[in-house]
């Protein structure tokens, strides 16, 4: 004994197994049994599934039991055994169109080919009894009538012009004479075609019940679905709404009441409209728009919570707006909006954006605060090289002691290579802080690289390093800060200097590259590790050398190279290998005024601006 809702037996008490079942669940249990012959194409939509399962059952077994029948046909008289047999094989075909259903899953060729069979039937028997007279002509309309089960006007059009067809020949064969003689039946004229049409009337109502029967399961599985997604909308945090062309809410989910503070009814209409921000209504509107006739999009805006007369008080929302599939079949401009509340994003958003402009402007006050520094320290700095030069020339009296003409000299080197940090400190804050103007002007590399190695001679000799100076013939002029590029060879010079050992060369060089101009400085000195390449460039990095020593330095020259040659539309690339040597080359537009425009130009500064400021955290 179990209870059984609408799907099982009858409401009521629970009954026992034994009890009659509906025709409809007797139908459907025999449908059931057809499964395994339903065609793949057909498992995924459930619909579809029930469709082809109800054709396939209906005739195949239609055609089983018509064959099963055809040996019945050979009791009656020769004549009307003849029809019987032919009758029924025809109606036996109906079973093969089914089989073809299950093999192909095109089941709207099955309902052709049952309609022309459906036609052939009725054609034959009308022949054999009469033409136009015969009690069967009521069967033409069979076809057309099951054609309505496929849902489709061109199979119930292709129905109809069958049966139209099949009636026509019937009509050529009575007008032409060419009619068999008539079966007799044992019963007279008026009965016969009573019969005939109780047949179709019979047939006509199980396809109606059919027809009703795709209906109900089609209602009910919308039902279902409604119900699913309704719970959905119920269940969710966020805020579902449903928008027609005019923007107009035509559906709210109840989470309306916890981000807003009111009933979904508030927001029909142009109710959640008038809740938006007027500053936020036209992109708002863009958004609807694009939704309806691109299909998805996506805005931020203000809404407000609360009843209207209550205080204003806004929360900032998210929406993500996709058009339905009525509004991309041509049913209407229909949008779904999924609504979030974002108002902690946002207030995280404004914290990080103004602890951004915190860290800025911090960052830029300890820059201004440098070069102010810098600038200060050159003026003493200046003093103490020049009396120390003094006393080194030994102008004012000999030294007494050997010791103190070395220390004259160590404060001078000690002055100047402060004084050298001090300047390169104040590029780079120049640099990161927007302030250096570079002032482009034409004039020949060649000189420039020549007075650069004759102002390193004395230091190259010093350190046991032979200079040389290689340009390329008949050089173009170049369109570019003068002093920039002073400084960024005197930079190279001196670094390549520094790291190479004594008895090197260090060549300082230009050649043309097409619409540009690459001047280098090659050593063989100690090189770089590849490891550490990816890391020069940066202020205040330093590569460790070759012999596991460190040279003096404060890793700023490479960074302003680089600093500058950005400012100038340029680039810094460096080639290097330990034990062989390095070469770093600037490549720069022939005419950095028109290549070098404000917006690369802030770009580079910004860029060489947030590295300096990486490398001071660091």
């Amino acid at each position: 004994m179990r209870p059984f809702g609408d799907n099982g037996f009858s409401r009521g008490d629970p009954i026992e197994w034994g009890s009659v079942l509906r025709i409809d669940e007797v139908s459907r249990a025999l449908e059931r049994c057809f499964d395994p012959l339903v065609h793949a194409s057909a498992l995924p939509d459930a619909a579809r599934h029930a469709h082809h399962r109800a054709f396939i059952a209906t005739h195949v077994g239609s055609g089983i039991l018509a064959l099963a029948l055809l040996p019945l046909g050979f009791v009656f008289d020769d004549a009307f055994a003849t029809l019987a047999s032919v009758v029924l094989a025809i109606m036996g075909l109906e079973a093969l169109v089914g089989l073809f259903v299950s093999r192909t899953g095109r089941i709207d060729s099955g309902y052709v080919l049952s309609a022309l069979l459906l036609t052939m039937l009725a054609s034959v028997v009308a022949v054999f009894t009469g033409g136009l007279s015969s009690f069967a002509l009521v069967w033409f309309a069979v076809a057309p009538i099951e054609a309505a089960l496929s849902n489709s006007r061109r199979v119930i059009a292709a129905a109809a012009a069958i049966g139209a067809l099949g009636l026509a020949v019937v009509a050529g064969i009575t007008h032409f004479g060419f009619l068999p003689q008539p079966v007799g039946i044992a019963v007279d004229g008026a009965l016969a075609s009573g019969a005939a049409a109780v047949v179709a009337l019979v047939y006509a109502a199980m396809v109606a019940i059919r027809i009703e029967t795709q209906h109900r399961d089609a209602e009910r599985r919308a039902r279902s679905v409604e119900s699913r997604y309704r719970l959905l909308a119920d269940t969710m945090i966020d805020v579902v709404t449903c928008h027609g062309a005019d923007a107009d809410v035509t559906f709210a989910s109840p989470a309306v009441s916890r981000l807003l503070g009111v009933p979904p009814s508030a927001l029909m209409g142009d109710g959640l409209f008038r809740r938006v921000h007027v500053a936020d209504r036209p992109a708002y509107l863009t958004a609807l728009s694009e939704a309806i006739y691109r299909g998805l999009s996506a805005v931020q805006f203000r809404l407000r919570r609360g009843d209207e007369g209550e205080p204003e008080s806004w929360v900032w929302v998210e929406t993500l707006l996709r058009r339905s599939e009525e509004a991309a079949a041509g049913f209407g401009g229909v949008v779904v909006a999924v609504t979030r509340d974002i108002e902690h994003r946002k207030a995280q958003e404004d914290e990080i954006l103004k602890a951004r402009q915190d860290a800025e402007a911090a960052s830029f006050a300890k820059t201004r605060f440098l070069a102010n520094v810098s600038h200060e320290l050159r003026t003493p700095l200046n003093a103490i090289i020049g009396f120390s030069d003094i006393l080194g020339q030994e102008m004012f009296g000999k030294f007494e002691f050997e010791r103190h003409r070395e220390y004259s000299r160590l404060i001078k080197d000690s002055g100047e290579h402060l004084l050298q940090v001090v300047n390169d400190i104040l590029d780079m804050s120049k640099i990161e802080a927007g302030s250096f103007d570079v002032t482009p002007e034409p004039f020949d590399l060649k000189p420039v690289l020549d007075r650069c190695v004759q102002i390193m001679e004395p230091q190259a000799k010093q350190a046991g390093v032979t200079l040389r100076l290689d340009v390329e013939d008949n050089m173009p002029e170049l369109v570019a800060d003068r002093r920039a590029c002073r400084q960024i060879i005197l930079n190279l010079l001196s670094n390549a200097v520094k790291f190479t050992d004594r008895g090197g060369e260090v060549v300082c060089g230009a050649r043309r590259d097409g619409r540009r101009i690459a001047f280098y400085v090659r050593d063989n000195g100690i090189g770089i590790a590849p490891e550490d390449l990816p890391r020069l460039g940066n202020p205040f990095v330093q590569a460790d050398s070759g012999y596991d020593r460190r040279r003096e330095g404060t890793g700023l020259g490479l960074s302003v190279v680089k600093g500058l040659a950005a400012l100038h539309g340029g680039d810094m690339t460096i080639d290097s290998a330990l034990g062989v040597g390095t070469t770093v080359t600037v490549s720069l537009p022939l005419n950095c005024d028109r290549e070098a425009t404000p917006i690369a130009v802030h770009k580079a500064r910004a860029e060489a601006g947030q590295t300096f400021r990486a490398a001071k955290r660091a």
